[in-house]
Formats: C-alpha cells, sequence, structure tokens
C-alpha cells in the first residue's frame, strides 16, 4: 500500500519552493501527499531557524509531530535550516526523529525514507552547506495556482553580523539561467501567471559568476507566454543597478514593486551591520527609483535596538521613514542569534526597549501607509484575484504593490464572476491601515 507523507513547511518563501521540491521528488516516487498530519505514515518539518521565534516555532512544530509517532505516523523527517544547524541536538534531545536531513540534503528525501522502509536505519545527512544549487529540480506547487516563488540563488555571501544565513545556506550560488528559464515555463504551462523572484538576495544574481545578471534575466522571463506579473523580492540596495531599473521602468511584465531590505539608515549601525550601503547611498537610490519609476512601490524591512543603537541613532531611523514615506515596512526587534558576530557586540539593547523603538516606529509607517491608502480612493489600478471571501462577499485580491501573505490585501466587489489569477482594473471605493476596498470595472 502506497504510503501517505504530511508537510509542515516552515520560514520564508525560499524555504517554500524546497518543501515543493520534496512534495514533487516524494510524488514522482509513488507517495502520496495528505494534507491531514493525522492521517501521515510520513511526517516532514522543513524548518526555519533565522531567528529565536523561529527556532521555537520549528521546535515546537517538531514536539507536535512526534506526538503522532503514537498513533499512525511511522517516520519523521526533520529538514532546512534548523536541521542544518542542530542536526545533533535533533537527534540526541527529539529522539522520534527518524530522519535529518540538512539544506542542501533534501533531494535526497525519497531515497532516505525508501531506506528507512526498507532498512529500519535512521539516518541523519547534513552536507557541507556550499554543496547543492537548485537546478534541473521538479517542483509540486503548495500556493494558488496562479502564483508561484522562483529561486534564482541559493546562499549569501553578505556576511552581515546579525545574520546566521551564510553558515546555513552556504555561500551565493546562482542558479544556471536555463534552467530558471526552464522551471518558469513549466509553471506558466500550469496556469502561473506571477512569478514571484526570490533569492537571499536577488539583485546580486550573476555576480559570483563575474557580472550583475538579474536584468537580462528578467527580460528572458518576460518572454515566456502565459506569464503576466513578474514580482522582486530581497533586493539589497547596493546591487540595485542602473541596468536593473531600466529594466523594471520599461518592462510591462515586471511589475512596478521592488523589496528592498535596508535594516537601518543610521550610517554607525549600518557599519556595525556589515552592511555595504551609507544613508545618503539609500537615500539617493530611492530618489533615483522613484524619478525613473514614478508609480514604484518601495518594501523594506528594518531591526529596531541593534547592540549599541543610541537614540541619536534610533532618531535617524524614525526621521528618514518619515521624511522619505515607503510604501511597506516590516520592523523587527533585533534577535540575538549564537555564532554570529553581532551576539557577541557589547551593549546589547534592553527588550523593553527594543519593543519601544519598534512601536514608535511602527507608529510614524501606520499613518504613512493610511496616508497612501487614502490617496488612492477614486483612482483605478490592476489586481489580481486570490480567493473568495464567504464572509465578506467579495473576492480577495492584491494590486501590483502587493506580495501575496507579506502586505496589503484588496477586498473587490464584482457584478460577474471571477476565477482566481483573473486580473482586472478596479476602482478604489475606501481606504485603512493596511488594506483598500474596491469594484471591478472591467
Amino acid at each position: 500500500m502506497k504510503k501517505k507523507i504530511g508537510f509542515v513547511s516552515l520560514g520564508c518563501a525560499k524555504n517554500l519552493t524546497d518543501t515543493e521540491t520534496m512534495l514533487a521528488l516524494l510524488q514522482n516516487d509513488n507517495y502520496i501527499i495528505t494534507s491531514d498530519a493525522d492521517d501521515a505514515d510520513v511526517i516532514v518539518v522543513n524548518t526555519c531557524a533565522f531567528i529565536d521565534s523561529a527556532k521555537e516555532e520549528s521546535i515546537n512544530a517538531i514536539l507536535e509531530m512526534a506526538q503522532k509517532k503514537a498513533d499512525k505516523c511511522e517516520v519523521l523527517v526533520v529538514t532546512g535550516c534548523l536541521a542544518q544547524r542542530y542536526a545533533d541536538d535533533i537527534k540526541n534531545e527529539i529522539p522520534e526523529t527518524d530522519i535529518i536531513l540538512g539544506t542542501n540534503d533534501y533531494p535526497r528525501i525519497a531515497e532516505a525514507i525508501d531506506d528507512f522502509y526498507k532498512n529500519g536505519r535512521k539516518d541523519v545527512f547534513v552536507s557541507d552547506a556550499n554543496a547543492h544549487v537548485t537546478n534541473d529540480l521538479p517542483r509540486a506547487l503548495s500556493t494558488p495556482k496562479h502564483y508561484a516563488y522562483l529561486k534564482i540563488a541559493d546562499g549569501c555571501d553578505n556576511h552581515c553580523t546579525y545574520c546566521i544565513i551564510p553558515k546555513l545556506r552556504g555561500k551565493y550560488r546562482s542558479r544556471a539561467e536555463k534552467s530558471i528559464i526552464a522551471e518558469a515555463k513549466a509553471l506558466a504551462q500550469s496556469g502561473v501567471k506571477e512569478l514571484i523572484l526570490v533569492a537571499q538576495d536577488t539583485a546580486y544574481y550573476g555576480c559570483d559568476n563575474g557580472c550583475y545578471a538579474l536584468a537580462n534575466l528578467l527580460e528572458k522571463l518576460s518572454e515566456i507566454g502565459g506569464i503576466e506579473w513578474i514580482r522582486l523580492q530581497y533586493c539589497y540596495p547596493e546591487n540595485i543597478t542602473d541596468e536593473l531599473i531600466d529594466e523594471i521602468a520599461k518592462n510591462d511584465k515586471v511589475v512596478k514593486y521592488i523589496d528592498m531590505p535596508l535594516q537601518h539608515v543610521s550610517d554607525r549601525i549600518l557599519k556595525k551591520m556589515g552592511r555595504k550601503s551609507s544613508f545618503d547611498e539609500i537615500n539617493a537610490l530611492i530618489d533615483k527609483l522613484r524619478a525613473k519609476i514614478p508609480d514604484i512601490a518601495i518594501r523594506t524591512s528594518l531591526i529596531s535596538g541593534f547592540p549599541g543603537e543610541t537614540e541619536e541613532d534610533f532618531e535617524i531611523l524614525k526621521k528618514f521613514l518619515t521624511a522619505k514615506k515607503l510604501d511597506k515596512v516590516g520592523i523587527f526587534t533585533y534577535s540575538q542569534e549564537e555564532d554570529t558576530a553581532a551576539a557577541r557586540f557589547e551593549n546589547q539593547i534592553d527588550e523593553n526597549v527594543k519593543s519601544a523603538r519598534r512601536g514608535a516606529l511602527m507608529k510614524v509607517q501606520n499613518g504613512i501607509s493610511l496616508a497612501k491608502n487614502k490617496v488612492k480612493i477614486g483612482s483605478e489600478i490592476f489586481a489580481i484575484i486570490d480567493s473568495y471571501d464567504e464572509g465578506e462577499l467579495c473576492y480577495i485580491g492584491r494590486t501590483y504593490a502587493d506580495t501575496p501573505e507579506v502586505d496589503e490585501a484588496a477586498y473587490i466587489y464584482s457584478a460577474d464572476e471571477l476565477n482566481s489569477g483573473d486580473i482586472v482594473k478596479i476602482k478604489v471605493l475606501d481606504a485603512h491601515d493596511y488594506d483598500i476596498t474596491g469594484e471591478v470595472i472591467f
């Protein structure tokens, strides 16, 4: 009898693409995928270990799934970043775990499970973090069929002092362009209309092979029939070239949106973070983006309470937010991660101070977001339909300025029936802090 496999996928979109590869590999090996963990013979937990809260969530998920070993579950597999970082701890402290796969070992999942069933052997596969590139591997989408994440590189070369990712994922390795194009064509043939490009630093694509290559990749992806929107995530500011800006500006399929993680803008803190941009360079880049692409939506993420952050540094960040009025901002308190340089820095900030500063920044950004949304009232804008809300009796969609499950929602009313993936023009009727309401024009 065929075995049923259930998945718990945690963490970022890059992790999700790994989960989708594992799903496809197991389906190809004649396993049956189930969404009900209680009905699964095999449970796979794909973990995250980026910050303390992510580690805690991953550990709790493993422990919860381990309890199911007393019922139907026969095999518990733990993979992803937590497995790469703490394989021995997981093996010793959660003995219910049968198979452990590191961040570059998930392509072996079918082989490992098969071997367990044949020989009853528990195993740990944690290879060098630089060993693998995601080329020519199958995908089984877990997202709605009209959009998909497309990972264009593995690893990271930035070595920011607060971040453990290079140790977990290895150095930056760009995927082969032909592999990316082939995957994108397959996704388009399956009904995907929106590609969301992800990597640890998407803008750095190609640099490990000698040159910036993202603009050229965007041009080729836009030639694929069926793909209507292409969205850019995780573009570090120092790698956003004029060529890339020009490609975003002229390419109708590339939505006018860019996710540009800044983390801070105080030169003193940026230096301590190991970041490569300065306050002046960040401001100049934002001005250039808005001059060349007037309707561009800029998303960023910021860290409050980094070690040694003074009131002056905090005020620089707060004034920057007030002045630049970015469209989307995620703000996180600093997490002291073991094995990072910043964890050993003096002048660690009190948790209450971190939270208070984050709250103050969020208050500023809430006001900016509400004001920007109110300006949209009466305007006409394209949106993509994601689902239908039975309670609100309306469709849930996103404008070009919104990434799924990260940014704002558009509540859309329509006299005609719509389908997920439809791209429609709406008139904005009302606005709130983090969503808008509209009606379909056509």
